[in-house]
């Protein structure tokens, strides 16, 4: 079975956010950690994984992705705070 994943990186507790899609959370993540991902998240300092979800099917995390892009600031703090209220680098816990 494949997976696909939507995830929420932070600079620090209530920082910069930045949402990405991928199917190889650990590998993204590590990518972005070590600064192999120019753009956004290397110039901003962005690299805690702070909030993650699967799925099965690329769609459905494309879609979310867009859907979660929108969103209001304070709603995806409190998305992040539901699952993750420490802020908490969740990367140690998925490797």
């Amino acid at each position: 079975m494949k997976y696909y994943y939507v995830y929420i990186l932070a600079s620090k507790r209530k920082g910069t956010l930045y949402i990405g899609v991928t199917n190889d959370l650990i590998r993204r993540v590590y990518e972005h950690k070590n600064g192999f991902v120019e753009g956004f998240t290397k110039r901003y300092n962005v690299h805690k994984l702070v909030y993650y979800e699967q799925t099965e099917s690329i769609e459905s995390a494309i879609q979310r992705e867009k859907r979660l892009k929108v969103w209001h600031r304070d709603w995806k703090i409190k998305l992040i705070e539901e699952m993750n209220p420490d802020w908490k680098d969740l990367y140690e816990e998925i490797i």
